[in-house]
């Protein structure tokens, strides 16, 4: 049995060859690319996650380790509090680097978990199913989950919505959410050589309702982008891209390395009941 449920009746999702069927004779089919898209119809509205260019852009920065430091913080607060056989769920998983790179750290303490991504951008669960095998990914929204109440151990909320309700259903009494957020001076640099008047992130509140903020760390250093491939991949992988001007674009592709503040901060959450 997997960890989805049937979108239609809400009845567990068993796999059958490639595809995922329910008692109700519900069936999904298993895109060759690796995910399948459990996304009703009329949940999907205009937008549909991150294009494939932003994806892309993603996927090359990651690859070259620029966050690096901030997904080594993440295995770091979530060692030793999960087992074998724990189920994680990453939320607006994007491409499944934090999700790969955190069930190989755990791999490497003898805790082997089920892992499974959500996203509603397909692009990006294209690229996810090369990231590393046995992670189960939907093209989904996190605002219905398509997972049955209390059936994760942790919940993965790293620079996407929180989708609070359904968190708080699909978690174990005592599960953990882990959030990440960008602090106020996150990529200044970058904004700085794009923008006449660069502003600061708006702070953003510590309390869930629901949950005890168990654990914080914040995770500060200075990006350095040694080439323009590395600068636009980063402009292109953020919402600032698509929100700036052709002008203003331009003042980036003539760059040859830059320098940006990355800051971060990590929140681990427990549910309380």
């Amino acid at each position: 049995m997997s960890v989805f449920t049937c979108p239609v009746c809400g009845r567990p999702l068993e796999l059958r060859e490639r595809s995922f069927v329910c008692e109700n004779s519900h069936s999904y089919d298993i895109a060759k690319s690796g995910y399948v898209n459990l996304l009703m119809s009329n949940q999907s509205g205009k937008r549909h996650g991150d294009d494939a260019a932003m994806v892309r852009s993603r996927r090359d920065f990651l690859d070259r380790g620029f966050y690096g430091p901030l997904l080594s913080g993440i295995c770091e607060m979530l060692s030793g509090r999960l087992s074998t056989e724990s189920c994680i769920l990453d939320c607006g998983c994007g491409d499944c680097y934090y999700t790969a790179g955190l069930i190989g750290h755990l791999a490497s303490e003898g805790v082997i978990c089920s892992a499974a991504g959500i996203d509603i951008s397909k692009d990006a669960l294209k690229y996810a199913a090369k990231r590393r095998a046995g992670i189960a990914l939907a093209v989904a929204s996190a605002y219905k989950l398509p997972v049955a109440p209390r059936s994760c151990d942790l919940i993965l909320n790293i620079f996407s919505p929180l989708a609070l309700e359904e968190f708080s259903r699909v978690l174990k009494s005592g599960g953990l959410l882990l959030k990440v957020i960008p602090l106020e001076r996150h990529l200044m640099g970058l904004k700085a050589a794009v923008y006449d008047v660069p502003y600061e992130n708006p702070p953003e509140d510590t309390d869930i309702d629901g949950f005890e903020c168990i654990e914080r760390k914040q995770i500060k250093y200075t990006l350095s982008l040694p080439d323009n491939e590395a600068i636009m991949s980063l402009f292109m992988m953020t919402p600032y891209y698509y929100k700036t001007g052709e002008k203003d674009q331009k003042k980036l592709a003539v760059l040859d390395s830059l320098d940006t503040p990355a800051e971060f901060e990590i929140r681990l959450y427990k549910k309380i009941g």
